[in-house]
């Protein structure tokens, strides 16, 4: 099941901000929410509105509803593609709608006009056509449509940054704007070709100008401007994992990614112009084709690498005692994600694999904020975050960890089996990660090599604070060892600080036991860090004193 994280809600920021007198003062009228909401969703709206009309006018009605029913055809295959991308860390639908909004509509628009206007002007000027079509094919097309689809890859850097991580996200905000363009382009190009068919006398079936059209734009290349684009994802993706202050990096990777989208969507354009038709299929086969792989290589090889990252970073917040012991290792599989989601819907329908998805996505989410935490990129806002993202974890963890801890025993073969001795129950009587063995959780119900001992999960319904439920530990808190629970995890109330950083840096997250020394990442020494130790959240039951 693919679903978008509901990212941390925020506590309201207050109406106004404090002037010199201690008096609040009211925002800006272009600071208030709902307009800048409002104002992207006119825009887009009017841009739409617009396209619809200038394509209509070019295509006529009848050209203008065969070439939309045509250009349809490829855009659930690419979201698809790219959705699945996203599936480590999936970001808002809102903002991959937006920007497939603005492909379709303002950025087509802009091409459009921008395409027309300096054809024209350049075929005015020198007085040679065929010259200014060739120039505006492939210089200006490719610099105008290219800037105009990049601007919403800019957009979601600068104003959803909590969403905009690294290059798997800049690929698919890139991707899903391409295919917007692409798919409008499409509607233009098919209506304007069913057009000349009708016009030489109907003429239909394989040989028709409509078909030929098709075959090229929607089954040989519907990945093109995807392509293109996405050298500009790239760019904007290293950017956002590079330091702050790097800033001639962070500048330059977008420029560089967004020149090479331009001279690639230069050669394409220009491939039919050369070599006798033949042009267009060497450049296609000689580099489209090959340089289509290496991205998907890299791209895929990127979003393993983020699984290992999640796999390596949770570790730290299961010795704190806010995750479990299978927990890292089944959200570095995305097959135990999913079989998590799916027992979870099965025991108690659509509602819990969506809480198990949300907790999925939150759980990542932290792991990817150590792992910035820890190289030094995080922001002055790491402790709220992180504060933020272990409070929804905590208030969603009666229903996900029973059906992680079923995907983990379903998968023990793939993901319990060859959890590193570091991270599992102490060998031969020795303590490991550092902590004694009453400071880690050994999820002690459950085997590690085999099914549970008791003849059931924990009940997927609010745990009985007091005690296990039907002899199992309850999921309400952890608690210690000496409670008989068996679920050795520390007491809610002994891990203060949220698995805040604490003072010798973003590599230790602290709780009741310390990981050792070698257990630890060093850590930069460039970030201050911040030595406040939040209190827990209210909604979280404290430990009874026999605990």
């Amino acid at each position: 099941m693919a679903t978008s994280p509901p990212y941390p809600t925020y506590p309201p920021a207050p109406t106004g901000s404090p002037a010199p007198g201690g008096v609040l003062r009211h925002p800006h009228w272009w600071q208030r929410t709902w307009v800048r909401y409002a104002a992207p969703s006119s825009l887009l709206a009017l841009s739409g509105l617009v396209i619809l009309a200038l394509v209509r006018q070019q295509t006529g009605t009848e050209g203008f509803l065969v070439g939309l029913g045509l250009a349809v055809f490829p855009v659930p295959l690419l979201i698809a593609a790219f959705r699945w991308l996203d599936r480590v860390e999936p970001g808002p639908w809102r903002n991959l709608a937006f920007c497939f909004a603005w492909g379709a509509c303002a950025a087509a628009l802009v091409a459009i006009i921008a395409n027309s206007f300096a054809t024209h002007w350049i075929a005015v000027a020198t007085a040679d056509p065929k010259g200014a079509d060739t120039l505006g094919m492939t210089v200006i097309a490719p610099v105008v449509e290219e800037s105009a689809k990049a601007t919403a890859v800019l957009l979601v850097f600068l104003f959803r940054r909590r969403h905009f991580t690294g290059i798997v996200d800049g690929v698919v905000t890139a991707g899903v704007t391409a295919t917007g363009f692409a798919f409008t382009e499409n509607i233009l190009y098919l209506g304007t070709a069913f057009g000349t068919d009708q016009s030489d006398g109907g003429h239909g079936g394989i040989a028709s100008v409509t078909a030929a059209t098709f075959f090229v734009r929607v089954v040989m290349s519907p990945f093109a401007h995807p392509l293109f684009t996405v050298f500009t994802g790239i760019g904007f993706g290293i950017s956002a994992l590079t330091a702050e202050h790097r800033r001639v990096r962070r500048t330059l990777a977008p420029l560089g990614g967004l020149l090479l989208a331009m001279g690639m969507h230069s050669l394409w354009n220009g491939s039919t112009s050369f070599g006798d038709g033949y042009g267009f299929f060497a450049v296609y086969g000689a580099f489209m084709v090959p340089m289509f792989g290496l991205l998907t290589w890299l791209v895929i090889s990127t979003r393993q690498r983020e699984l290992r990252t999640v796999r390596a970073e949770l570790p730290a917040y299961v010795v704190a005692g806010w995750l479990t012991m299978p927990e890292p290792f089944v959200m570095g599989s995305m097959k135990a994600r999913r079989l998590a989601r799916d027992h979870a819907r099965d025991r108690l329908g659509k509602a819990a694999a969506r809480t198990v998805a949300e907790y999925e996505a939150y759980a990542t989410s932290l792991a990817f904020l150590r792992h910035r935490g820890r190289s030094g990129r995080a922001g002055a806002d790491f402790v709220v975050r992180e504060r933020e993202l272990l409070q929804e974890l905590w208030h969603r963890r009666e229903v996900a960890r029973p059906a992680l801890a079923h995907a983990g025993h379903t998968l023990a073969g793939a993901v319990l089996w060859g959890i590193p001795p570091a991270y599992g129950a102490p060998a031969h009587g020795v303590p490991t990660y550092g902590a004694p063995a009453y400071g880690v959780p050994h999820y002690g119900h459950v085997p590690m090599h085999g099914p549970p001992t008791h003849t059931g999960f924990p009940a997927y319904r609010s745990p009985v604070h007091s005690g296990p439920v039907h002899g199992n530990p309850g999921y309400a808190r952890p608690g210690r060892s000496g409670s008989g629970s068996g679920y050795a995890t520390p007491g809610y109330a002994d891990s203060p600080a949220y698995g805040a950083p604490a003072a010798d840096g973003y590599g230790t997250v602290p709780g009741p036991v310390a990981p050792a020394p070698e257990a630890t990442t060093p850590t930069p020494t460039r970030t201050p860090m911040p030595t406040s130790t939040p209190t827990p959240p209210s909604a979280a039951p404290s430990p009874p004193s026999s605990a």
